[in-house]
């Protein structure tokens, strides 16, 4: 699973629980985009969670 370049934002895991309280293994993911951005004066390809390409912390290329 991918994780964020920037705030190293991944997958969460867990249990969910049914309305009859049968328990299940659960994984949330993070919504992560592969992200064209510009760093040191050039492009490149990074993954980036759609938090971080909101307020700003990355600036696309």
């Amino acid at each position: 699973m991918a994780k964020c370049a920037i705030c190293e934002k991944g997958a969460h895991f867990g249990i969910a629980v049914s309305h009859s309280h049968r328990r299940s293994n659960k994984m949330w993911k993070s919504n992560v985009k592969a992200v064209r951005v510009k760093v040191n004066g050039g492009t490149r390809k990074m993954y980036v969670c759609t938090s971080c390409l909101k307020s700003g912390l990355v600036e696309r290329a």
